[in-house]
Parts: structure tokens; sequence; C-alpha cells
């Protein structure tokens, strides 16, 4: 009884409780503040409270790149093969495509299944602010793909947190600092040393996970009537939750497939993470925290440092059943009709240009918008799902961090996690 009664108290006072208790003010005080004040004022309080969540966010961006940059090199050092590392890499990017596949056919399934795009009857719908999405989609080429690799300049890269592009040139630096033997070890001694500082800077930002996530909340719902969006929406927010449930399952299931009872352990260690991406709608927002989470869990730090920059810029699976799913909802409110084939194949691009645009702001509109230009599909029907995009982001947000929480400790699990011994000290 003791027990029990400790382990409340501790989940209460943890940083997780505190998420849940700020989400929960937050939504509270949204909600009084839209049925109590006049929307103008509403709108310049929801920008102002926004500023914590941006804050927050702005936080945990400074810290991204040095994490990355260090980490990678120094993981990469201790390998010290460029066999081991393309072995990890074939894995890494085999399981990418896969649960990516998987993910896209869930969201295809529903979509045609339960039709929530048909006969669906919006009035007042403001095509002007689809503008800002649809003139992002002119840069999604296989040029915009290869720019997005390859970095021009390290540098440009750190300051733009291009995850993607720091990821390719700590590869090269950590293969080269390998090669060179002994050399380089007082190097990749500070490297190291600097990614433990920067790890001990985590736990001081993530101090303010509460304040942020009470930010983001409270700015949605001082602005928006979520009884009356969720009411129109009902069809299309259901049927999505349906998806996302069952990838849910489906991600979880895999889990305990290839980690047995471990994956318990594995779900209790980044509830916190899943419930920051949750409120602020941003899965690189715990990207530090995922990290250290996964190395408590016995993740080896060299394939932590690899796996998780690599799946924040190609396995997003909560963005990619929700891209197939907006794309054909699109189509059927115009009644534009898809046969399989031309599904499959839009499945198949959505497949492509998604891995060239990560850190593109609101990237998963911005692919379902040149999808549908490609397709034949009203470009401008993007302004019928921005009303609720920000409630489905917060769902496939925190999707997106159990897929490469997933991914990072199956892949940890064929190359042999840490003993269990270093699990019960983490």
């Amino acid at each position: 009884m003791q027990v029990t009664e400790t382990k409340k108290k501790s989940f209460l006072t943890g940083l997780t409780g505190q998420i849940l208790i700020a989400m929960v003010l937050g939504a509270t005080l949204g909600i009084i503040l839209h049925n109590s004040i006049s929307p103008e004022a509403a709108q310049s309080f929801s920008t102002k409270i926004k500023m914590l969540a941006t804050i927050f966010i702005r936080l945990v961006q400074m810290i991204i790149s040095p994490l990355v940059f260090t980490t990678l090199i120094v993981g990469i050092a201790k390998l010290g093969d460029i066999k081991t590392v393309g072995r990890i890499g074939g894995k890494a990017l085999g399981w990418f495509f896969t649960a990516s596949f998987i993910s896209l056919l869930i969201g295809l399934f529903y979509v045609n299944i339960l039709e929530p795009g048909v006969g669906l009857k919006l009035s007042h719908v403001d095509m002007a602010s689809a503008s800002e999405v649809t003139a992002k989609t002119q840069n999604l080429s296989f040029e915009n793909f290869v720019e997005h690799i390859v970095p021009k300049s390290i540098i440009e890269a750190m300051a733009t947190n291009e995850i993607l592009q720091i990821v390719i040139f700590s590869i090269f630096f950590g293969l080269a600092a390998a090669s060179l033997g002994n050399t380089v070890k007082p190097v990749i001694g500070a490297l190291d040393k600097i990614s433990h500082i920067v790890l001990k800077m985590v736990n001081y930002v993530m101090n303010f996970a509460p304040i942020g996530v009470f930010g983001a909340i409270a700015a949605v719902f001082a602005i928006r009537d979520a009884e009356e969006l969720l009411i129109t929406y009902f069809k299309f927010f259901g049927s999505f939750l349906l998806g996302i449930g069952t990838l849910w399952v489906v991600l979880i299931a895999v889990g305990f497939i290839f980690l047995g009872r471990r994956m318990v352990e594995l779900l209790r260690r980044i509830i916190g993470p899943l419930a920051i991406a949750f409120g602020t709608t941003s899965s690189e927002a715990v990207f530090p925290k995922l990290t250290e989470e996964l190395e408590s869990f016995g993740v080896k730090d060299r394939i932590v440092s690899f796996m998780l920059p690599l799946g924040y810029s190609f396995n997003l699976d909560g963005s990619m059943m929700y891209m197939t799913f907006a794309s054909i909802f699109i189509a059927q409110f115009y009644n534009v009709h898809l046969d399989l084939g031309t599904q499959m194949a839009m499945l198949l691009v959505l497949m492509l240009t998604s891995k060239g645009i990560a850190g593109v702001p609101r990237a998963s509109l911005v692919v379902v918008a040149a999808t549908c230009g490609m397709f034949d599909i009203p470009v401008e029907g993007i302004a019928l799902i921005l009303p609720i995009d920000h409630f489905c982001d917060m769902f496939r947000s925190a999707t997106n961090v159990l897929g490469n929480a997933l991914a990072t400790s199956v892949v940890g699990q064929w190359e042999g996690n840490d003993t269990a011994e270093n699990v019960i000290e983490n």
C-alpha cells in the first residue's frame, strides 16, 4: 500500500504528471476565456500565451544540433567500421520504409471504408487561409529533396536545425576520425564530454515543458470553439482517430513481437516525451529527452545517436497515415473519383515526397497540398482540414515519437543492447 502511494505521489510530482496537469489547466483557461471575452481579445491572449510554448520549443531547438553532432560522431568513431555503419543504416532504412508503407495503407483503408468526405457540408470555409501552405508546394521537387540531404555548409545546417544534413556531415566526420585511430582520441574524448554537458542541459530545459504545454493548449482553446469544431468534423476526426488508434495497436504489437515484455518498460519510459509531443504538437521538442530515455532503456548510445536523427527525417508514422487520409478526404469532398490504381500511385508519391521536407513547417499539409495538385484534386481543399488540423497534429506528433522510439529500440535489440545491469543502473 505504501509503495502504491509513493508511485502515485511521484507520478503527480514527476514531469509526466505535471505535463498532464498543465494540459488540463491550459484547456480549462482557454475554454473559459473563449466563452467570456471578445474574439479580438481572445486572439490577442492566444498570441501572447503561445509565446510560452515558443520559448520552450526554441530552448529545445538550441540543444538539438550540438546533441546530434557530438553524439553521432562519438558513436560512429566507437563503431570504427564503415561496414557496421552500413549494416545499421540498412536495417534502419528497411524499417523506416516498411513502417511508412504500413502507415500509408492504414490511412488509405480507413478513408475508403468510412468515406468521411462524402456528403460533407461545410460553410464559411476560408480558402485564403490555405495560401500559406500551398505556396510552399513549389519547393517540392527532386532538387529540393537533394538539398535536404546534402549540406552545402555544416554551419548553415546547424543554424537551421536541418537534422538530416547534420547526420550526413557527422557520418563523414565520424568515419574519418575512426580511420585515423589513436591520434584523434583527444578530439573524440572532448566531443564525448560535450555531449554529456548537452544532455545535462536537457534536464534543465525539460523543467520548462509543463509551462510550454500550458501555453500551447491555452492558446488553441482560446480561439477555437473545440465543441463546434468536433461536431462539424465529427466523422473526419473520428475516422482519423480510428486510423491512428489502429496504427498504435500495430506498432505496439510489433514492439511486443521484437522486444517482448520489455515493450511495457519502453512505453513507461516514453510517456513523458509522448505527452510533450501531444501538448506542443512538436515531435522535435522531445528529441533530446527521447535520446536520454532510450539510452536509459538500454539502447547503446551509438545506436540512439544514429537512429533518431534518421528517424526524424524518414520515419514519421503518424504523419504518413494522415497524408493519405487527408488527400483522399479532399478528393471525396470534391467528388474526384480515384480508382485503386491511382490511389496506390498516390501512396508511392507520398512515400517519396515526404522524405524530402524534413524541417519544413506544417510539413504534412505541404505534402498533402502538393500531392493533390499532382492528381488534379483542388489544392485549395487544404482549407477544409486547416480548422481541425491542430487537433490531428497532436495525435500524429505523439505517434511519430512512438514510431521512432520503437524503431530505435528494435534496431538496438538486433545490434545487442546494453546489459540488464546497465539498464537497471540507469
